[in-house]
């Protein structure tokens, strides 16, 4: 494929894992493949719901999963990240299900993946508690966020822009109706508009901001500012994570802080505060005496970009904040 004069030419993506001794083979291809990083994706699903000893591994996906993919001059993007995918729930079943239903596939829920690492945040299914429905929306938002601000080719699945369902179907391939199609009616809800708009943000960020686009590994090894590491992870006191803390398995909420130079010289700072726990937390900005500025908060995602005017900001509940600041370029 990659000798041949058409192929070799487009953009060659691998689901890398078949049945049967050796076949998964995930961060084993070669240079020019791109693949779909199902590590990636159990990760932050466990990570949202709050399981606990998923920090460090969180911190390795988010970070463009270089443990899998940082050889033979790979680069970030061969690490597809993702969510959800025609197989398994759609985003929106992964927070309202905590078992798969697939009675209408005709063989007894037995078909279909065991491992969704969901939860139905206190009821199995369609909900009217309006509760139950913030807890899941905010969810959502943080997994969408995950996806569109971690180093690496994101991949969204169709109809998880607005909350497509498959009625907690795992393994719909076989059904060609209303449990597999795509539900425009519910795109033009009040929840389907809030949501696509939220996604929209999301990519305008991603695009307009390189550094979360990076097209090689950060190691926290550079400095594009002084005192300033390309990459660099905070507790909520605004201190370098420690290798005790991070293996400390009740450990969950931190800051990951990015840093790329400018076409102009000046330095980029975005910082993402993650709080996947149940209670609201204070967070301690790590880069003081700057201009920082809000670009997004999932828990209001309709709230426009601000500035910070203290050293500290407040992650709500299930929550993820994108903050930036800008250093003019070092002498």
């Amino acid at each position: 494929m990659r000798q041949d004069p058409i192929l070799s030419r487009v953009k060659l993506i691998s689901e890398p894992w078949d049945v049967g001794p050796g076949g998964y083979q995930l961060g084993h291809h070669p240079p020019g493949f791109a693949e779909w990083n199902d590590r990636f994706r159990d990760s932050i699903r466990r990570f949202w719901r709050g399981d606990t000893q998923q920090r460090a591994e969180f911190a390795a996906r988010l970070a463009g999963s270089s443990d899998l993919f940082d050889r033979h001059a790979r680069r970030p993007w061969a690490s597809v990240n993702f969510a959800a995918s025609h197989d398994g729930f759609t985003l929106a079943d992964v927070v309202s299900y905590e078992q798969k239903h697939n009675e209408a596939n005709g063989e007894d829920s037995r078909d279909g993946h065991n491992d969704n690492y969901s939860a139905n945040w206190g009821a199995e299914g369609p909900s009217d508690d309006p509760k139950i429905n913030e807890t899941r929306g905010r969810v959502q938002r943080g997994l969408l966020a995950t996806v569109l601000f971690s180093h690496g080719t994101p991949m969204l699945l169709a109809g998880d822009e607005f909350g497509r369902t498959q009625r907690g179907n795992n393994n719909a391939y076989c059904q060609d109706n209303e449990i597999s199609w795509l539900d425009w009616a519910q795109a033009q809800s009040p929840h389907g508009e809030a949501l696509t708009t939220y996604v929209a943000r999301l990519l305008r960020i991603r695009h307009e901001n390189p550094v979360l686009r990076c097209r090689h590994f950060l190691h926290g090894k550079e400095e594009p500012a002084p005192g300033i590491l390309d990459i660099a992870w905070f507790d909520t006191h605004g201190g370098i994570i420690s290798p005790d803390s991070w293996n400390d398995p009740q450990k969950r909420l931190f800051a990951v802080r990015r840093a790329a130079r400018n076409n102009d010289g000046s330095v980029a700072i975005l910082t993402l505060f993650l709080n996947p726990s149940e209670n609201d937390r204070v967070f301690r900005l790590p880069t003081q005496n700057v201009a920082t500025r809000l670009l997004i908060d999932s828990l209001a995602p309709d709230k426009e970009e601000s500035d910070i005017t203290t050293d500290e900001i407040t992650v709500a509940a299930r929550s993820a904040v994108l903050t930036k600041s800008v250093i003019e370029a070092p002498s």
